[in-house]
């Protein structure tokens, strides 16, 4: 075996309830933890001595960090060349609005055009490697989008179940996977209470957001990105949009990894963590806010960003541990603020983004003009998809 094949294997360990703590095993198909009915969290055993070098030579894709990715065997493998996009300066807002350290990175230069694609990618693949015989997901758009692809790539058959007024882009391209897709009135919940009654027999896997282990897995390979881009130094805030709370919770996940693996040192201190959510539909906020005990009786609207209508977030515990241990915040961004956004990011910096970054932004406009953000900090944008398959829902909504 060469030096290559041993360090491109899997050092997943086990799975570990998130609330609890009472271990699971990662060789059998898991959904949430049986103790607590939570998340199950991957658990790796991280080779303390392993130099960052070893990525130098490694595709340019969120396959590169294989270590601390939980598929054992590359036959298993369902890629699309996920991962690894870019973070581009935003030089022309940020001189107007007075921020010195302005970056975005735009996920929605992914496959399927959003940063489902990590996610859905790695969970289609465990589920390859563990037998599974098919998938279903509840989805608001995107990540429907990216299971059916990978399901299509794995040669797995795929069952979506949307919202009836989410963008008939999101529909189509479902289709055209080949996916059987099931349309409802309603959020993503009413969605999920579909999947559970369709899926009594569970002969297929539901890979609803956190109700199984790996597309979280998929998520924090941004936080492992964001720290090798930025030369192994890390952003003093950074802003996600955050709906079901998947990708914020894996890139606080990844800086913990990290740390073990001294690819951070303890010099580097952790950003602080913004989730920014819909005004339609802000639960999080309102728990973080002290405002309601949690969301699980929260009932939210329909939102321009498809991926932020996430009512009741299985992962809301998670999010607010992150927020809190990163000294972060909670803010919500109205319907009308997101037009704006995405005016802004095109017109000024020849970006197309999705409400959900358009939001991202005029959050981090708001914070900065009430100072919880200074002007000198570096500061990280999330853009998790391409505006393309939102031009529905912001159609009629241009003003010069």
């Amino acid at each position: 075996m060469t030096t290559t094949d041993l360090t491109s294997t899997s050092r997943i360990a086990g799975l570990t309830c998130s609330r609890c703590g009472s271990p699971a095993s990662h060789e059998a198909m898991q959904r949430v933890s049986v103790c607590c009915q939570m998340p199950l969290l991957a658990q790796y055993d991280l080779p303390k001595a392993m130099p960052k070098s070893v990525l130098t030579v490694r595709e340019g894709t969120m396959w590169r960090y294989a270590e601390v990715l939980p598929v054992l065997e590359d036959k298993f493998k369902v890629s699309l060349g996920e991962g690894f996009t870019p973070i581009i300066e935003v030089k022309n807002l940020a001189n107007a609005y007075g921020f010195e350290h302005l970056l975005l990175k735009d996920e929605g230069q992914n496959p399927t055009g959003s940063f489902k694609a990590r996610g859905l990618s790695m969970a289609i693949s465990k589920a390859l490697e563990l037998g599974a015989e098919g998938c279903i997901i509840p989805t608001a758009g995107n990540a429907g989008v990216a299971m059916a692809a990978y399901c299509a790539k794995a040669n797995l058959p795929a069952v979506v179940v949307m919202p009836r007024h989410t963008p008939e882009a999101f529909k189509e391209e479902c289709y055209w996977y080949g996916a059987e897709v099931h349309l409802l009135d309603g959020l993503i919940h009413d969605c999920a209470a579909k999947v559970r009654s369709m899926n009594q027999d569970g002969q297929l896997l539901d890979v609803s957001t956190l109700k199984e282990p790996y597309r979280l897995e998929g998520k924090k390979t941004m936080g492992y990105e964001i720290a090798e881009q930025l030369q192994w130094e890390l952003p003093d805030v950074i802003l996600y949009p955050a709906g079901g709370g998947t990708g914020l919770i894996g890139i606080w996940k990844a800086f913990q990894e990290m740390r073990t693996l001294g690819w951070l040192t303890q010099e580097v201190r952790l950003p602080r963590m913004v989730a920014v959510q819909a005004q339609n539909c802000r639960p999080l906020v309102d728990t973080f806010l002290g405002l309601q005990e949690n969301a699980q009786q929260y009932n939210g609207l329909p939102t321009l960003a498809n991926g932020l209508a996430v009512p009741r977030p299985l992962g809301e515990p998670l999010m607010l541990q992150v927020l809190q241990e990163s000294q972060g915040t909670a803010i919500a961004i109205t319907e009308e603020e997101m037009v704006e956004g995405v005016r802004e990011l095109g017109q000024k910096e020849g970006l197309f983004v999705a409400p959900e970054g358009a939001a991202v932004w005029m959050a981090a406009r708001r914070l900065l003009r009430q100072g919880w953000l200074k002007s000198e900090e570096k500061i990280l944008l999330l853009n998790t998809g391409s505006g393309q398959k939102y031009l529905e829902n912001i159609a009629g909504r241009y003003k010069a």
